[in-house]
This record gives structure tokens, C-alpha cells and sequence, in this order.
């Protein structure tokens, strides 16, 4: 593919004094340095995290300390077992989750049926994900199953408004994953900003807010860097993922990340950005170190 000259000009800035600049300039060829790169020190201005389930394939402790070599500070989308070992590698758990239904993306909040049980799984795993020393806990709406908008809207937050008063006091804020129902996740309820940000007044509660993941939304409803200025006030967390296939998030797939990272930046963002793709090549940390020097913007 070819690369304009303003995507050269932050390229050459994102490598500058790399010694890589000598290559044919293209992402490939740029981040398939990442050794020389990257390292442990970072920009700073993106405070990176990587979701667990990517990598299932490397036993917890060698990824822990894989992933601290390369400057990441979180492990999320890990569960209270798996904290521990977090502790033991000095990382933390940007984005926890529990188990059963609480993390179950098709029994959700959208379904009254579904309340008593999620209330019950909430009520115990936020004082735990408090005492662990994390702030944050992600939830799903699950599916509409023939359900309105309006009604699953109505039926989440009711449930959710009764989560707000332990959630507030243990300083700990539930995030409602935007999925893509197109192509991974047929029929969730929680596709679009616009929907989750009507949620988020409807609870209206500081300790509710989105995950705002870039694969899916780019998928579902496109035009990532206006909606994210738009609706940046709901979000606290961020996900990454090459489109088309959740694949490497460079020159493969079509969205520039950069440029997003940058316009998160701009929002005054100050919390994290979980890489969320799945490697598609033999050395799966190669391709996490290449994600995170696209994403470390200076």
C-alpha cells in the first residue's frame, strides 16, 4: 500500500533516532523493527494494556513477564484468580472480569430474566475488584432476542441504577462493551455509541460508562475519530483490532491507528488502550510489540 505524506511525516516521528529510517518507509518494514524500537520506555502519552485471551496459548506467567519486558502495565479481561500472578510481575488489571454470568456477552443486562443474577454476581465482584486494587469491571447488555432498543435501554438500567450505589462506593465503574452485531456478535443489544451513550445518561452515574472498541465499532458504524470526539465523555476504555479478520493493526487492515490513538489522546484521555487482536503470525509477541509501537504516539 502506499503511504501518504502525512502518514510519512508520523511515521518518521514515531521512529525518529530509531535508526530504522533508512528502510522503504512502510509499516511492515517500520514495525518490523519493534526490537530495536521499542524497549521499556514509552512515549507516555498512551498508557497500554493487552487483553489475556489473545494469547491464551502462552502459559499466564511467561506472558506476564513478556509483557512487562516490553513496557505494558496491564493484563486485563483477567479473572480474580489470575490477579496474583498480576501482582507478582508488578502489573496491574486495566479491565477485570468475573465469572459465570457476569461475564457472559449474551445474558445481559438487556433481559429482566437475567437481573437477579447479575445484581448478585456485581454485588460480590466489585468490593473484590476494589481490594484487589483495580477500578473498573467490564459488563455486557447482552442480546435483544426481538427486544426494542427502547425497552432493552430501559431493562439495563434499571438493573444497573441498583448496581450504582455499591459501585460508588467502592470507586469502581462498570463498562459496557460496544460489540459489532454484523459480523461476530448477532444480535447484541450494546451496537452503537449513540445507544450506549443514551444508556449512560439513563443510569446517570459517573461509575457507568463504554468500552469503545475500535474493530467492532469500525465495523458496525465506521467514522471512529468523530465518534470518539463525540461521545468521548461516556468512554473509559479502549480496545484495538485490525479490520477487516481481528487481526495485526498495521498496514494489513484498514484503519490507521495513529491517528486514533492521537485523537484519544486529544480527548484528554488519561486511562488505558487494551490491544485486543488476535496474532495472526508465528511470534505472537512480535506482533504485540509492533501494535504497541503504533500505538505509542509521542
Amino acid at each position: 500500500m502506499t503511504i501518504n505524506n502525512d502518514r510519512r511525516s508520523v511515521l518518521k516521528n514515531m521512529v525518529k533516532g530509531a535508526g530504522v529510517l533508512a528502510l522503504p518507509l512502510t509499516l511492515t518494514n517500520v514495525f518490523g523493527e519493534t526490537q530495536k524500537v521499542l524497549g521499556s520506555v514509552l512515549h507516555g502519552k498512551i498508557r497500554h494494556s493487552v487483553c489475556r485471551w489473545c494469547y491464551n496459548k502462552i502459559p499466564f506467567e511467561t506472558f506476564a513477564h513478556e509483557v512487562k519486558k516490553l513496557g505494558i502495565t496491564s493484563i486485563e479481561l483477567c479473572g480474580p484468580s489470575e490477579w496474583p500472578v498480576l501482582k507478582k510481575y508488578g502489573l496491574t488489571c486495566a479491565l477485570p472480569w468475573g465469572e459465570g454470568i457476569t461475564r457472559n456477552l449474551e445474558k445481559g443486562f438487556c433481559d429482566p430474566a437475567n437481573h437477579e443474577e447479575l445484581i448478585k454476581g456485581f454485588e460480590d465482584l466489585i468490593p473484590q475488584v476494589q481490594q484487589a486494587g483495580y477500578d473498573q469491571v467490564i459488563c455486557f447488555s447482552g442480546n435483544r432476542r426481538g427486544m426494542s432498543d427502547l425497552d432493552g435501554m430501559r431493562n439495563c438500567a434499571v438493573a444497573l441504577r441498583k448496581l450504582m450505589p455499591t459501585a460508588e462506593k467502592h470507586n469502581v465503574t462498570l463498562v459496557m462493551e460496544l460489540l459489532n452485531s454484523k459480523v461476530n456478535h448477532k444480535d447484541y443489544m450494546c451496537d452503537r455509541t449513540s445507544w450506549g451513550a443514551g444508556l449512560c445518561e439513563m443510569v446517570g452515574s459517573e461509575k457507568f460508562k463504554l468500552l469503545y472498541d475500535i474493530y467492532h465499532m469500525q465495523i458496525m458504524e465506521g467514522d471512529v475519530i468523530a465518534t470518539i470526539k463525540k461521545y468521548h465523555k461516556y468512554i473509559s476504555h479502549y480496545h484495538t483490532g485490525g479490520v477487516p479478520g481481528r487481526n495485526e493493526i498495521d498496514e494489513s487492515q484498514e484503519v490507521f491507528y495513529p491517528a486514533i490513538m492521537k485523537a484519544i489522546v486529544d480527548t484528554g484521555y488519561k486511562g488505558f488502550v487494551g490491544q485486543e487482536f488476535i496474532p495472526s503470525r508465528k511470534d505472537d509477541i512480535a506482533s504485540l510489540k509492533q501494535a504497541v509501537t503504533i500505538c505509542d504516539i509521542s
